[in-house]
């Protein structure tokens, strides 16, 4: 246990996700053997990122403005809507350079443990979004695991009463994986997710 400031900054540090402990220490004696210009930038993109940054009124994706940049691109295929957990999560289905719709971000996933039902999502404003018939499609990007398949399957029951197609990402093996290190689901689905070995 550190005094003072120093033992401030660690347990500030350690409330960050992903953060324990030893790495709160060491990222704060980083700090204060830091040049003082370096960590004056570090506080004001701090400071800017909470002033400035919002969540998209449409999609809920992070933007400096009202709506992110996504959903004022008129190129954008407003008919298919992929929901995902983050924000983060738009960004890696967007380097994928395959996917031209709009998105919707539910802002975490269905965890009882945590007390997150879905209540606490986003979920409530999808529905909002499908009342105007110009949506044909949803795909549910939510993540591969216990809360993410818990969210998909939420989605996918509610959505299919509405009478709108209802896709879930396909999954399955990594390239360059091997068979026998795949788990059973991952390998189920990559059997019920099979297609054409010819073009």
């Amino acid at each position: 246990m550190y005094e003072g400031a120093v033992q401030d900054l660690i347990d500030e540090l350690g409330r960050l996700p992903g953060i324990g402990p030893k790495s709160a220490q060491r990222l704060a004696f980083h700090i204060l053997e830091a040049d003082a210009d370096d960590m004056k930038r570090l506080v004001a993109a701090i400071t800017a990122v909470k002033e400035r940054v919002k969540f998209c009124q449409i999609c809920g994706n992070v933007s400096e403005q009202e709506t992110c940049s996504i959903c004022r691109d008129t190129r954008r295929d407003p008919s298919v809507i992929c929901v995902v957990e983050e924000s983060k999560d738009v960004l890696a289905v967007e380097r994928t350079r395959a996917y031209r719709g709009r998105y919707h971000v539910l802002g975490g996933a269905i965890n009882p443990i945590a007390g997150i039902g879905p209540d606490q999502l986003r979920i409530r404003e999808l529905l909002g979004r499908l009342n105007d018939d110009a949506v044909t499609e949803v795909i549910i990007a939510t993540n591969p695991n216990l809360e993410g398949e818990a969210t998909s399957t939420y989605l996918a029951r509610m959505l299919q009463s509405i009478g709108i197609k209802v896709t879930r990402l396909a999954s399955g093996l990594p390239v360059g994986g091997d068979l026998e290190y795949a788990d059973e689901i991952t390998l189920g689905r990559a059997f019920e997710g099979r297609r054409s070995a010819i073009g």
